[in-house]
């Protein structure tokens, strides 16, 4: 997969002229820039982008463009990216459980931040990281509602814990902070404001004045139709929360948003390969391909359909099945999508806000997977 060089008008002139077979994912680099700006300019702390959700170097340097500064990473891989886009760029590695040759990795590229979970993963950082300017943020789970999916089901101390982690960091002469992740895709700002209002108790249990609250990703973006993502109202939320919640020894804020900044800037579109007695609907993409994460919480119900001429069709909306081009019957986008009754073979269906965990999910299994990437100044079909 790799950028083209033409900059097209919108997804309908590349579609129209080129008649694509395989899936073409569409971006926007404007939208990428405008997302970053928006954050920049609401929320009241760093801005640091979640690498994982979206690692295309294009995404990366539109975000630095855009006066991103800040990458929260991973893997050595994400490392040595950010390192090469930006030597300067601040690194936090807040993958908790890391190996001790990754570990080792990230000391040797000047890697300054570290989340952990646990107090194995607390030893293995006081064994290998030095001490002077290093942070160690300590990341904690709660059973919060208003996400996707719950992200404490792998990462994240109990609240008790957290406060005996943060002590042991602090001891160790490292910078202490506390992180949190609410949940992917949340759209309630008061999952939030229970995060920061239980760090300030899991601070107070330990008697330690934290450096920074990171409040993680889980910044929405849009899936629905006639959906309003008010990532104003979140900003607000966290900055008030925080002000209550920890007085005159308030912490700086950190966040690192994933599919917030990156999901709207991009679109996918598929072929219809075959309208089955005029029943089920088979695309030349689906779970094993860029819409793996549809399996996961959900499909985007932002959808068109056009003709192979780019007319959008017309017909009245039909809940129809659709499946994937793969030999495995796992691949199927769940529920029923909404479609145009009129839908037909050789059809584009056009899923907007497709930039998170959608490049870095593709497979290439039963052979299909290509994923064409081409670069528009607008998605509006």
């Amino acid at each position: 997969m790799g950028l083209s060089k033409t900059i097209w008008t919108n997804p309908t002139e590349f579609l129209r002229k080129e008649q694509p077979e395989n899936p073409v994912l569409f971006f926007a680099p404007q939208v990428v820039q405008a997302t970053a700006r928006r954050f920049l300019a609401g929320f009241p702390g760093l801005v640091t982008y979640a690498v994982k959700s979206n690692p295309s170097e294009e995404v990366v340097e539109n975000l630095m463009a855009a006066g991103i500064k800040g990458f929260d990473c991973a893997s050595p891989f994400e490392i040595d990216m950010i390192r090469r886009l930006d030597p300067d760029a601040a690194i936090h590695y807040h993958n908790p459980v890391r190996s001790r040759a990754e570990i080792a990795y990230a000391v040797e590229r000047n890697v300054k931040t570290w989340s952990v979970d646990s107090k194995s993963e607390m030893a293995k950082l006081i064994e290998m990281v030095p001490t002077e300017g290093c942070e160690i943020s300590v990341r904690f789970k709660l059973p919060v509602n208003g996400a996707a999916y719950n992200f404490g089901a792998k990462f994240g101390a109990t609240s008790e814990l957290a406060s005996e982690i943060l002590v042991m960091a602090a001891e160790a002469g490292y910078i202490p902070s506390i992180t949190f992740h609410p949940g992917t895709q949340c759209t309630d700002p008061e999952a939030w404001a229970s995060y920061i209002r239980e760090a300030a108790v899991i601070a107070a249990r330990a008697g330690v004045k934290i450096h920074r609250l990171n409040v993680g990703g889980g910044f929405p973006n849009t899936r629905q139709k006639g959906q309003v993502v008010d990532l104003e109202a979140i900003f607000d939320t966290i900055d008030r929360v925080t002000g209550e919640s920890f007085g005159a020894d308030r912490p700086a804020l950190v966040c690192e948003p994933g599919r917030g900044l990156c999901g709207d800037a991009f679109a996918v579109a598929a072929r219809v390969k075959g309208v089955r007695d005029d029943n089920h609907i088979f695309l030349n993409d689906g779970l094993y391909g860029s819409m793996f994460e549809f399996g996961q919480i959900g499909f985007i119900d932002r959808v068109e359909v056009l003709d192979p001429a780019c007319n959008r069709r017309m017909g009245a909306i039909r809940p129809r099945v659709c499946f994937g081009p793969t030999c495995d019957s796992v691949d199927r986008i769940p529920g029923e999508v909404p479609l145009a009754a009129d839908i037909a073979e050789g059809d584009f269906v056009v899923f907007q806000g497709m930039g998170a965990y959608s490049t870095v999910t593709n497979t290439k299994f039963n052979g299909f997977g290509e994923l064409g990437l081409c670069t528009v100044l607008s998605l509006k079909l």
